[in-house]
């Protein structure tokens, strides 16, 4: 399987914090956002991984990650001119994803879980249909959201209802077979004129294609687009880091733990990072091993 990172828009709802920056550039906490979703992506198993930005904004990412051979993954990188929707990383990444299954990602969707990577792990070997995740909230409006019947059997998914039939939302990772290309060139624009992920969901659904995982309440999820999430998510890594020792979305602790590199190549990463507390974390892992 193979991963894309969709880290493109204007990142309206932030500005002025966004007028010259890439939303996902912004630091939650320690790290660029973009470290948490591409840290997910690894955490998967998913070792080649497309990232969709600007113009304007993609070289800073190439800049920041490289090719990705530093973490023992391959990163590349496609231009996206104009933001049309969630489901138009598939046709922008057609030649990237190839014959393989695909998981999307979008760039300021933060998840942590022990369960979650379990699930995740587990996803990443789909070969047929279409696995998503849902996930309880107070506030279900701003989302897809999924309608269960009594046997938690999906009935319907809904994009940003205005009566939600349930508190049940998809957050922003998604795991597709191969037609996900062809769906999404096939589904029409919304009123808003893009092409929704809960398009290409409802395709899935109508033809008996479609697992819905819950998370479940130990599952942090949070969707970093505005001021209070961003704050709320920088203030949680603090804390998870700080009072539990966990580290969150650090991309070189998961290469390591995963085999990709070994202690001595990390040695080499940790090594750009000293006076900081960062580099302490990622010696701290070779001196626990």
């Amino acid at each position: 399987m193979k991963g894309i990172i969709l880290a493109g828009g204007l990142g309206t709802r932030l500005y002025p914090l966004t007028k010259s920056i890439s939303k996902q550039i912004l630091p939650v906490y320690d790290k660029p956002m973009i470290y948490y979703p591409l840290s997910v992506l690894m955490l998967a198993g998913i070792k080649e991984i497309l990232i969709i930005s600007t113009p304007r904004d993609l070289p800073m990412y190439e800049d920041l990650l490289q090719d990705g051979s530093q973490l023992g993954i391959k990163l590349s990188y496609e231009i996206q001119n104009k933001p049309k929707g969630l489901a138009q990383a598939f046709i922008l990444g057609e030649e990237f994803i190839g014959n393989d299954s695909v998981s999307l990602i979008l760039g300021d969707n933060i998840f942590y879980g022990f369960d979650f990577i379990n699930k995740i792990e587990k996803a990443s070997h789909l070969r047929d249909g279409a696995l998503i995740f849902g996930y309880e909230v107070d506030s279900p409006r701003e989302f897809g959201v999924v309608e269960f019947d009594e046997n938690y059997r999906v009935v319907s998914i809904e994009e940003k209802p205005k009566n939600p039939k349930s508190n049940y939302i998809v957050p922003g990772l998604y795991f597709y077979d191969n037609n996900v290309i062809e769906i999404a060139k096939n589904i029409n624009p919304s009123e808003r004129g893009e092409l929704e992920i809960t398009s290409i969901n409802n395709e899935y659904l109508a033809k008996g294609k479609l697992s819905v995982e819950l998370l479940s309440k130990d599952t942090i999820w949070l969707d970093t687009g505005n001021y209070n999430a961003l704050r709320k998510a920088s203030n949680l890594v603090y804390k998870m880091q700080t009072e539990k020792n966990i580290n969150i979305g650090c991309i070189e602790e998961v290469a390591y733990n995963k085999g990709y590199i070994n202690g001595d190549k990390l040695i080499k990463l940790a090594e750009s990072y000293k006076k900081t507390s960062y580099y302490n974390q990622l010696l701290k892992l070779i001196s626990n091993k």
